[in-house]
């Protein structure tokens, strides 16, 4: 009788791991990225049209960190390839999470919180490698792009050199369709180095091509904007900064201290990024960069990225997205402005990447010239990604 009672409680304990390690995941997602209840945002026949004609590209998602198959249009989350190929998204950029501190603000965060991706790499059974490092955490999200991009090359290109990205663009256009995808690899914070110099080859070779100097804690690179913000780049981060600059690696500012972006910007000689983010004029939140540091990025070339979520535009409907992007039209011009949408970040958002002709729609309501529109929807990210991505 006792044996019968412990096999009973031994497959009661299995049936919970079981259903933690199936469920947990997925349960985790629906809660860290929301879609508001809303009914279809308005998108005039004109709006549509112009719409289809586009190539759009967004600057920032962070898809890859969550359990999901890209080429199955899902009921969780903001983007897959079906719901990019609905929004008519001919470039992506997927970024790599690797950490992320428990009680995570905008405001002070500190190094030594628990980390909560920790957590959900062991939740979604990841191979133990991740368990406890940042660099197999970002190379293994990096693989999965990868080996999406090999098994469905018709839905999906892997991008790593401008030629890449024309090829993937030409292909798109004489298929006349919405497919393939150009899919760019970034990372969110320069933590996955793990302080080592030489895992710059690796991640580059893994296919990298972006590289966010911090997340939502200080690093071994220099500040974060949401720990201390007077915080400027370390002698590694000075040594990081250049080895990307060697290797035609983007930089990406977004989560930078402001002492950080100031340091970057005086010892580079190619335009930077900030792929996420909102005008601190237009939203005041220190998520936001000051007027001033925009005007300086994009004074040397870079690219503004606006965000999809309420903490950076103060609202996040497709008409307070497009006046985000106004108000960065009138502070940078119309050259130095773009989507990065932060889809999949744990934010939530009031539409998802398959409506994305909503914000077209809100950008003619709001008075943008055709041309405008077409640069910022992804004129301008195209444009700057075939100068800045490695030649071949």
């Amino acid at each position: 009788m006792l044996r019968k009672i412990a096999y009973f409680l031994i497959g009661i304990v299995v049936l919970a791991a079981v259903g933690f390690f199936v469920m947990a995941p997925g349960i985790a997602e629906k809660g860290q990225n929301r879609v508001t209840e809303h009914q279809p945002w308005p998108v005039s026949s004109d709006a549509q049209a112009l719409h289809d004609t586009l190539m759009v590209a967004d600057l920032h998602t962070d898809s890859l960190l969550w359990d999901r198959d890209l080429t199955d249009r899902a009921d969780r989350g903001h983007v897959d390839l079906p719901r990019l190929a609905e929004g008519n998204v001919a470039v992506q950029v997927f970024t790599t999470v690797t950490k992320s501190p428990a009680g995570q603000n905008y405001e002070a965060n500190s190094t030594d919180a628990r980390d909560n991706i920790t957590l959900l790499t062991v939740g979604q059974l990841r191979p133990m490698r991740t368990w406890t490092s940042l660099l197999e955490r970002g190379l293994d999200q990096a693989a999965r792009l990868q080996a999406t991009a090999d098994e469905n090359p018709e839905l999906l290109r892997f991008v790593r050199t401008s030629a890449d990205l024309d090829a993937s663009l030409a292909e798109r256009d004489s298929n006349r369709g919405r497919y393939p995808v150009a899919g760019i690899l970034g990372a969110e914070g320069g933590h996955l180095l793990e302080g080592d110099l030489a895992n710059l080859d690796k991640i580059y070779n893994a296919g990298f091509r972006i590289l966010g100097l911090t997340h939502f804690f200080d690093n071994a690179l220099g500040g974060s904007l949401h720990g201390d913000r007077e915080a400027g780049l370390t002698d590694f981060g000075s040594r990081v900064v250049a080895g990307l600059n060697e290797r035609s690696m983007i930089v990406d500012l977004a989560h930078a201290s402001p002492q950080m972006a100031q340091d970057v910007l005086d010892m580079v000689r190619r335009p930077v990024i900030v792929s996420h983010t909102g005008i601190f004029s237009h939203c005041e939140t220190v998520r936001n960069f000051p007027d001033e540091l925009m005007q300086r990025i994009a004074a040397d070339g870079g690219l503004i990225g606006i965000g999809f979520w309420d903490d950076v535009t103060c609202d996040a409907t497709p008409a307070g997205i497009a006046g985000a992007i106004l108000t960065a039209i009138d502070l940078v011009g119309v050259e130095h402005v773009a989507l990065g949408s932060d889809y999949d970040g744990a934010v939530e958002v009031t539409f998802d990447v398959s409506e994305m002709a909503a914000v077209t729609h809100a950008l003619i309501e709001q008075g943008l010239a055709e041309e405008e529109i077409v640069a910022v929807m992804g004129g301008n990210t195209i444009r700057f990604l075939r100068e800045n991505l490695p030649s071949e």
